[in-house]
């Protein structure tokens, strides 16, 4: 509730101030990792692991059953003594003198049963299964954290594709900016008789053409804004500009160094181990069920209205053994089971293992080419703007013709153009190598 109403303050602020949130990549991804509803249902997946091992240990301890059974009885239950059954006793006779039946009446009747047992033998078994539920808690951790990975990268693909959008922008309104230019001038050198009026004509049309591009691309700008909002768990309204993309900047590294540093820290191959280490808890837990089941027991009965030659109160104590000793191979076959289960978790884990060194080879390669791609782009843009400082310079001379200009300030459209797609391809590739390498951000 606070945190709605710290949001909707912030919007009617901005709203009022006329201003917009400057979003830093390290901002977006501290959002992302707070609220992100895949990273939080992520965590709830290990809160029920450890739920669900908090209920397992609880069969270490003593198991506790109480049962009441009330009954109509439909037979008698009568008892027959014969005579002297008792013995016979000087100056008594025999007890009892005669034979003697004892009925009891057909009444509703109930049956109370208490139950304690106390496990002994199976706390093995139970141990095993704790290990392996422990293993799976593990495993959920490692898969919350592949999400968190998973997210950052989406966060900062998102991120790097407004940043492109948001730079085209600004380019076209520059180079609307020098239109409006050219255009005075152009209708200035109208008035003197020293342009066509077509070029005139031409240099509105290209000014026209900008300005439907600004509108072009604010479409596609506010879609992904929401989209990126939306990774970041808060209201998809929220107004926002990115900052300015760092300065591209990777420094060479051991390639054999990074597959060794993928494979150590990767959540696929720890979670791959882990469950080479369930699969093996499984079969030792399979295993122990050939251990007979030993536990110390007391039980305790009272019976209701079954009459007063049937004692109220019956409590016992003793051990109780439940065992199978023919199972008809059953528990052999579900062992050899178990253990191709472990034998198929072993080929996972070196499968895994090969595929993240083969990711981590081709990350390392695409983002070598992405950085080559941007330094040429870079001098490209540098060309092209150089290009046409001079021949503006010569056109409001009068020493250039404006085709020429035109010429120009689309070379520099498709250079820019051309350097943010290549700044683009950079960021994602190195956010993808990163990503191989099982970096958290």
């Amino acid at each position: 509730m606070q945190r709605a109403v710290a949001l909707l303050a912030l919007i009617c602020v901005r709203q009022l101030t006329g201003t917009e949130e400057v979003l830093t990549l390290d901002h977006a991804i501290s959002l992302a990792l707070q609220a992100n509803r895949l990273i939080l249902s992520s965590g709830l997946e290990v809160k029920k692991f450890d739920e669900q091992l908090a209920a397992t240990r609880t069969r270490r301890l003593p198991v506790i059953n109480w049962y009441a059974l009330g009954s109509q009885r439909l037979t008698d239950v009568n008892f027959h003594f014969d005579q002297g059954v008792f013995g016979i006793f000087p100056g008594i006779g025999p007890i009892p003198g005669k034979n003697t039946t004892i009925r009891t009446p057909l009444k509703p009747a109930a049956l109370l049963l208490g139950r304690i047992d106390q496990p002994l033998s199976q706390q093995y078994g139970i141990g095993l299964g704790l290990h392996q539920q422990a293993l799976g808690r593990d495993s959920a951790r490692e898969q919350e954290r592949a999400q968190r990975q998973s997210v950052v990268n989406s966060v900062k693909r998102a991120y790097y594709e407004i940043l492109q959008t948001q730079s085209a922008l600004e380019s076209v309104e520059k180079s609307i900016e020098l239109y409006k230019e050219l255009d005075r001038l152009t209708e200035q050198y109208v008035d003197q008789q020293v342009a066509l009026k077509s070029d005139s004509l031409e240099v509105k049309m290209r000014l026209a053409q900008a300005e439907y591009n600004v509108l072009a691309l604010r479409n596609p700008l506010a879609t992904q804004k929401e989209h990126l909002n939306s990774l970041l768990g808060r209201d998809i309204q929220v107004e926002f500009r990115v900052a300015p993309a760092e300065e591209a900047r990777w420094t060479d590294t051991d390639l054999a160094a990074a597959r060794r540093l993928a494979l150590e820290q990767r959540p696929e191959i720890r979670q791959a181990r882990l469950k080479v280490e369930q699969a093996e808890y499984d079969r030792r837990s399979k295993k122990a069920e050939y251990i007979p089941n030993l536990s110390l027991s007391f039980n305790y009965i009272s019976p209701v209205n079954f009459g007063s030659l049937i004692p109220s109160n019956i409590a016992m104590a003793g051990l109780l053994l439940d065992w199978e000793p023919f199972d008809w191979g059953r528990k052999k076959h579900e062992l050899a089971q178990k253990t191709y289960l472990v034998q198929q978790a072993q080929l996972r884990l070196r499968e895994t293992q090969d595929q993240i060194a083969i990711e981590v080879n081709s990350k390392y390669r695409k983002l070598q080419e992405t950085r080559q791609l941007l330094v040429i782009a870079h001098l490209g843009q540098e060309t092209a703007r150089e290009k046409l400082r001079v021949v503006k310079n010569r056109f409001s001379q009068q020493a250039s013709l404006l085709k020429d200009v035109l010429q120009v300030q689309t070379s520099l459209a498709d250079a820019d153009n051309q350097y943010q797609q290549a700044l683009l391809n950079f960021w994602s590739a190195k956010a993808d190598y990163e990503q191989a390498l099982g970096e958290d951000q």
